[in-house]
């Protein structure tokens, strides 16, 4: 059973929807791939240090990203559900194991469909507490930010590092 995805709250929410001109199985395995999205989750110069995945309701969803200093942020979080090639919804609000998390931030979803044999509707959802901090994360460049990855993501996909 797959769990409903919440009525877009523009309050709460935000949102990057676009379409790309790679095939779905191929963004979902940039995603779900610990080797793939370690060349493009974070704007570059920033990088992910390490990346730990577990594809399963409960399972880790772990990213250090590394600043351009050196400096490395640890986030981690969970799968709340997980639907090969259509929905990945993970949090940062329970920690592996659904144990709550000290420090909660936000959900994500990311919602794929095809578009004719090579193309996606990608679509990413960033689903906050309150207004302060979906405020709070659009001023962090949530918009540019997620953009620019999802580019870099197709650009790496398209260079062929991504086996079909």
């Amino acid at each position: 059973m797959t769990m409903p995805l919440a009525k877009f709250d523009p309050k709460l929410d935000l949102k990057l929807e676009r379409e790309i001109d790679v095939p779905v199985h191929l963004v979902w395995k940039a995603w779900t791939t610990p080797a793939h999205l370690k060349q493009w989750f974070v704007p570059k110069p920033w990088t992910i240090a390490s990346c730990e995945l577990d594809l399963r309701p409960g399972g880790i969803f772990r990213t250090v990203m590394r600043s351009p200093e050196g400096e490395e942020y640890d986030n981690s979080g969970c799968y709340l559900d997980v639907v090969p090639n259509e929905r990945l919804i993970f949090t940062d609000t329970l920690l592996p194991g659904y144990r709550p998390a000290p420090k909660p931030f936000f959900t994500g979803a990311l919602l794929l469909s095809p578009l004719g044999a090579t193309g996606t509707r990608y679509v990413a959802y960033a689903i906050h507490g309150d207004e302060a901090t979906r405020e709070n994360h659009e001023k962090m460049g949530f918009h540019d930010g997620w953009g620019t990855v999802a580019s870099q993501m197709v650009d790496y996909i398209k260079s062929g590092a991504v086996p079909a």
